[in-house]
């Protein structure tokens, strides 16, 4: 993650990222894949350092047995990158929001 000049996160500022950051995965997945195919779909989002802020966030997804055509490790790395891309954005706006 490029360096965003923010301040340092407090721990509910954190939550707010990981939130932030694992609905947006999800949300990718649910629009690349029909819930019904859908077995499994666990979202993990955390934030670590200060300076710089490091974000991870995994995406396992398992589909049911009639759930057919889907590249399940693409959609995954998709989601990932939307999540990281919701956290970021959402840390640039704490970054203004703190400079007022």
């Amino acid at each position: 993650m490029e360096e965003l000049g923010i301040p340092e996160l407090t721990s509910e500022q954190i939550e707010e990222v990981c939130t932030i950051a694992e609905e947006e995965a999800r949300k990718y997945v649910a629009s690349k894949i029909p819930r019904k195919h859908i077995e499994r779909l666990n979202v993990t989002a955390e934030v670590e350092g200060a300076r710089p802020v490091t974000v991870t966030i995994d995406v396992d997804i398992g589909l049911t047995s009639a759930a057919k055509g889907f590249n399940v490790q693409k959609v995954a790395d998709e989601a990932v990158k939307e999540g990281i891309k919701a956290a970021e954005k959402h840390m640039r706006d704490l970054k203004c929001r703190s400079q007022t």
